[in-house]
């Protein structure tokens, strides 16, 4: 009997929601009252991704990402510009801890308050 395939433990899911890569971003600049919120979420969406994002209180832009490898790089190269009326300075970016891959939605991309 032969063993079922399974994927590389690189791309084993890490969290509830299936994700093999978890990254906590933080963009800066002219990044608030720029509907940056809106089109993350749609850029997400499109790309599969479950997460959320939110504006914080120093003016920039949070967000916490899950999904495939290749999606979360496309949607954090997308960060680094914004929708045409942002003008980003800075994206940090870091991998997602334990308990925030814990805390991902099980599906979607939310815009948080």
């Amino acid at each position: 009997m032969t063993e079922p395939l399974s994927a590389p433990e690189s791309e084993q899911p890490l969290s509830p929601s299936g994700c093999t890569v978890g990254t906590h971003a933080s963009i800066a600049g002219q990044v608030q009252g720029v509907s940056f919120r809106a089109a993350a979420k749609t850029e997400a969406d499109d790309l599969g991704l479950v997460g959320w994002v939110r504006n914080t209180e120093s003016g920039n832009v949070e967000l916490l990402v899950g999904g495939a490898g290749p999606a979360v790089d496309s949607l954090l190269r997308w960060a680094e510009d914004g929708p045409e009326s942002a003008q980003v300075s800075e994206v940090t970016q870091r991998e997602a801890s334990s308990e925030e891959l814990a805390s991902l939605p099980r599906s979607g991309f939310e815009i948080r308050r």
